[in-house]
């Protein structure tokens, strides 16, 4: 795993993947008592910065392993840019998704033309599931983060916060990320090294998800003891990638970890001062930056708005922590 792979996926992404902006707000930095920028992944396509892990997977295989399908499983962000990714390139695609994961998430992702299988994330293993069905049909596995490829569409990300900090003439400070399996961090981690390196990522994740944190801590991967039971269900997973964790062992600060109650805050404040639309999961970078200043070094900090894929329901309870 390199730049020069992430840069690789930058050029197949060109025309396809959108370039999504870096908003302020003085109300925000008040609040947070620093400058902060927020990387509005949730314009992405499909509503997260996954599509660009799917495109850069499916745009690198052969014609022939391509038209052969794919697969993958995924709570709803990674399953609705894979199954994007797939139904442009004008092939079939299969998504195993947990059955409590958001009803937005799994309609979404039928609504792309993907099959979806669902499975109880309580009791069934979906690694087994998609092993199954892929040695069935198949199908070609496009893991939801621990691939190189997968990875190096994710680093696209970093290398636009690289692009787009120099603009705005910031030279250093540090980037939040809403981490679950670790691609999106560790991509950025690697973008930032050979185009930024001054600044330093930072993972944030959820109370008691907090595998990420604990693995930089204790220098090993650690594993989640529960796989339910939070709002953030974007960026929950068992523990780091094998692939993943040595990149954040080397490359990033140590982990935030934000309340179910902070996320919601977060996100009602991203909609108040910059109108835009973000999940927990998605929401968990901005609560470390607004609530959790005493985790941080730099006087500007760059945070990842990773999903916007959120239920009425929830996003109804975010916004009444404004009253």
């Amino acid at each position: 795993m390199n730049i020069d792979m992430i840069r690789a996926a930058f050029v197949r992404g060109q025309g396809v993947v959108r370039r999504t902006p870096l908003l302020s707000s003085s109300f925000l930095d008040e609040i947070a008592g620093r400058r902060v920028f927020l990387k509005a992944e949730c314009l992405q396509h499909t509503g997260s910065f996954k599509f660009r892990g799917g495109w850069s997977a499916l745009s690198a295989m052969v014609p022939e392993q391509r038209a052969r399908g794919v697969i993958a499983f995924s709570s709803g962000n990674h399953a609705q840019g894979v199954a994007l990714a797939a139904k442009i390139h004008g092939t079939s695609s299969v998504i195993i998704m947990p059955a409590d994961a958001p009803r937005v998430k799994i309609d979404n992702t039928r609504a792309l033309g993907a099959e979806v299988v669902l499975y109880d994330r309580a009791t069934e293993d979906r690694d087994v599931i998609g092993a199954t069905l892929s040695s069935e049909r198949g199908l070609t596995l496009v893991k939801p983060f621990d691939d190189p490829l997968v990875i190096a569409g994710q680093g696209t990300c970093g290398l636009e916060i690289a692009e787009q900090v120099a603009q705005e003439g910031i030279t250093e400070g540090e980037v939040i990320t809403c981490c679950g399996g670790g691609g999106l961090t560790s991509g950025i981690a690697l973008a930032l090294e050979a185009d930024a390196p001054d600044f330093r990522v930072r993972p944030a994740e959820p109370e008691g998800f907090d595998d990420v944190a604990r693995s930089l801590s204790a220098g090993a991967i650690q594993r989640n003891n529960a796989m339910t039971g939070s709002i953030c269900d974007a960026i929950i997973t068992p523990q780091p990638g094998d692939l993943t964790f040595p990149i954040m062992h080397r490359l990033c600060g140590a982990g935030i970890v934000v309340s179910e109650e902070d996320c919601l805050r977060a996100m009602a404040l991203a909609f108040e001062r910059l109108r835009v639309v973000i999940e927990p999961g998605g929401a968990v970078a901005l609560a470390s930056a607004l609530f959790h200043g005493d985790h941080l070094n730099s006087d500007t900090v760059i945070v990842t708005a990773s999903g916007g894929n959120v239920d009425k329901a929830v996003f109804e309870r975010a916004l009444a922590t404004l009253e």
